[in-house]
């Protein structure tokens, strides 16, 4: 069995000798153990029985023959530290706690996150998984340290998939879809060692082909971020299923780890920024690690796709709106060679129908197959649900696997068959499909969420790596809040345009400042959040006596006034602000602003530091980007301008970071091309 230095938690997770403490959890890990064929040296620990499935047991951990290399503690949690403490002074390599009642179950009891900080102290700098965990299967060395019956089989090569669940874990290990799994892997508490150092270490196996993340809360992103980097160099690509989109995943997931999930969006610009792709259910995670475990990540999102159906092409084309994959045309200098295989009466589109022909001759649909895979396609899809192996004759559809092995074989080209309900992928098909380098797909939606985010990691790999991401410790005092007057030239000396205005302290006072800035003016009660909600707004003021009257009106509820030189007509208004975000820190948002706020769901996240082009990437995903370019033959916004009033704001959350708490400009007016940007509201929330 080899090792590798590269990461501290390899002899955990590659252990030549194994420990177990406890009664039945710690039996199964020995059964488990001896059902695949472990090849290191068990030691169970037991302080009365004498053997466990014909092992010797010890009495202690001082008793046993050495320090073990992994150890699986299946005890009450008071008793687990005490192991723990024991282990740790023995050398071992790294252990599983087992057991629940710490930080995971704060409400019911008390002394539970005081007891998880104990536990992580006994440790010292051993390496530890959990508490609340079920531990690891390694079939690649046939190491298991689980408590539970599994489904998985040894592998020479596979992908490694992470969680914080125990229960999808076992979930997992189940599946049926030809999916080799190397490593899989449970975190629990992640009160020591989280998923994303455990991934790194199971990715620096030379035999991980790619790893995949159910992910409730990160855990670090220190740690997150160097997984990236090693998945980088490497060439092995992670993809994440985040949870935590709905507000019932969120509560699920506070009361499951104890920890903060972090805003959606957030974490989907994290995961974006670092290469990391993003699914969004089990399927699309095992669907997508297969792809990529097959073909890796793909430099090209264009897809060709073939069927005996005319409905089956039409799933497949309606599947691919909304995703970012390409069904283009077929090559014009292919078509010949197909309408020859195929015959007259097949329409040659893409999605191709090529009809019932060619099927059950392998040769013609081989050639047919062939033909299309020689179009330059990322990947080419194939799709073909078997029937039932109990009561029906398979062998046609045999035959078409046979034809899409011949074209692959042939062309070399990236291919899939894909099944448009997973229970018409029979296992035994998959599994000779990925032997043979073809994709084996379950469900036709997966398929294209898998191509679409293979696609996404080549594109950003293909990039220079992002920057680290901007994290800065909060510091802990009062919270002061700046309305526009004491806002606005703070955010000036960073460079962000904001109307020439004066503060007038009485309604006449108000008047002068008018008369002296030239009409129209703008006039806003001062101290208040939300001043139009209160009637403390008066736009396109064009006299004095407008002036007098707006403010003498407004003394109800401000003592002081701004009065502002008015803005010329946007071409379109934008918030811009900054939030804090539990995980990665301050971070700017970008929407539709003025009243689109709370009309349409039009917003993005910007990590920092960012620069230009990120800032106009993120633009450009708003709808209301549009109005910007010149939506329907109105004039085009100031791009450039807004740009760098973005870039502005970006630099000052970057210097405050760590006491900014809030900042929003909102509206943020795009003036037309040429005129500039500007702010014309603002307000900051800032630790004093």
């Amino acid at each position: 069995m080899t090792t590798n230095a590269r990461s501290p938690l390899t002899r955990l997770i590659r252990p030549q000798s194994i420990a177990v403490f406890g009664g039945k959890e710690a039996a199964r890990v020995v059964e488990q153990c001896g059902k695949a064929g472990y090849r290191g040296q068990i030691w169970p620990v037991h302080p009365t029985r004498e053997t466990v499935h014909g092992h010797r047991c010890y009495r202690s951990a001082a008793d046993l023959p050495g320090a073990p290399d992994a150890a699986f503690i299946g005890v009450n949690r008071t008793l687990t530290v005490e192991i723990l403490r024991e282990l740790s002074q023995r050398g071992a390599g790294g252990a599983i706690c087992y057991a629940s009642g710490f930080a995971e179950a704060a409400a019911e009891l008390p002394d539970g996150p005081a007891l998880q900080a104990e536990l992580v102290a006994a440790a010292g700098t051993m390496a530890m998984l959990g508490p609340n965990c079920y531990g690891f299967i390694n079939m690649l060395d046939d190491a298991l340290l689980w408590p539970d019956q599994h489904g998985m089989v040894h592998v020479d090569r596979g992908v490694a998939i992470l969680t914080q669940s125990s229960n999808i874990a076992l979930n997992i290990s189940m599946q049926a879809r030809g999916l080799p799994i190397a490593y899989l892997m449970t975190a629990g508490n992640q009160a020591q060692t989280g998923l994303s150092a455990l991934a790194a270490a199971a990715m620096e196996d030379e035999r991980v082909t790619a790893v995949g993340l159910h992910i409730e809360s990160f855990d670090d992103l220190d740690a997150l971020q160097h997984l990236a980097r090693r998945a980088r160099a490497l060439r092995k690509p992670v993809v994440a299923l985040k949870v935590g989109r709905s507000a019932a995943a969120q509560r699920a997931t506070l009361s499951h780890t104890a920890s903060l999930a972090g805003n959606d969006r957030v974490s989907s610009a994290l995961l974006k920024r670092l290469g990391i792709g993003r699914v969004h259910s089990l399927p699309q995670m095992l669907e997508t690690l297969k792809l990529l475990h097959v073909c890796g990540p793909l430099a090209s999102n264009s897809v060709s796709s073939m069927s005996c159906s005319g409905g089956e092409a039409s799933l497949m084309a309606d599947a691919g709106v909304g995703k970012a994959v390409e069904f283009r045309d077929l090559p014009p200098q292919h078509l010949p060679e197909l309408r020859e295989t195929l015959g007259a009466m097949v329409t040659l589109s893409n999605p191709l129908d090529y009809h019932t022909f060619v099927w059950g001759d392998r040769t013609r649909q081989a050639k047919a197959f062939s033909s299309v895979m020689r179009g330059g396609y990322g990947i080419n899809l194939v799709v073909l649900d078997f029937p039932r192996a109990d009561r029906c004759d398979a062998t046609d559809w045999t035959t078409t696997v046979d034809a899409v092995i011949d074209a692959r074989r042939a062309t070399g080209a990236a291919a899939a068959i894909v099944s448009s309900l997973s229970e018409t992928m029979p296992e035994t098909v998959a599994t000779r499909l990925v032997a043979e380098g073809i994709v084996p797909f379950c469900g036709i939606d997966e398929a294209l969420c898998a191509i679409e985010v293979a696609h996404q990691i080549h594109a950003t790999w293909a990039k220079p790596a992002a920057a680290p991401v901007l994290s800065a410790n909060l510091v802990e005092t009062d919270i002061t809040t700046f309305y526009e007057e004491r806002a606005k030239p703070r955010l000036a000396a960073y460079g962000v345009p904001i109307p020439y205005g004066m503060v007038a302290d009485r309604p006449e006072n108000a008047v002068a400042i008018a008369e002296r800035l030239g009409y129209p003016v703008a006039l806003k009660g001062l101290g208040i959040a939300h001043k139009s909600d209160v009637g403390a707004v008066r736009l396109n003021i064009r006299s004095a006596g407008e002036v007098l009257a707006a403010a003498s009106a407004m003394s109800a509820v401000a003592e002081r006034f701004l009065v502002e030189k008015m803005a010329p007509k946007p071409v379109a208004e934008l918030i811009v602000g900054a939030l804090r975000d539990p995980v990665v820190g301050p971070v700017l948002t970008l929407g539709a602003g003025g009243v689109l706020v709370d009309l349409i769901d039009d917003s993005t996240v910007l990590l920092l530091p960012t620069n230009a082009q990120e800032i106009r990437a993120a633009l450009a995903e708003l709808k209301v980007s549009k109005l910007i370019e010149g939506y329907r033959g109105g004039p085009s916004g100031d791009m450039n301008a807004l740009i760098q009033l973005v870039a502005s704001v970006a630099d000052y959350v970057a210097d405050n970071a760590t006491r900014l708490e809030e900042l929003d400009l909102n509206p943020v007016l795009v003036l037309p091309e040429g005129e500039g940007a500007i702010a014309v509201d603002a307000f900051i929330r800032m630790r004093s």
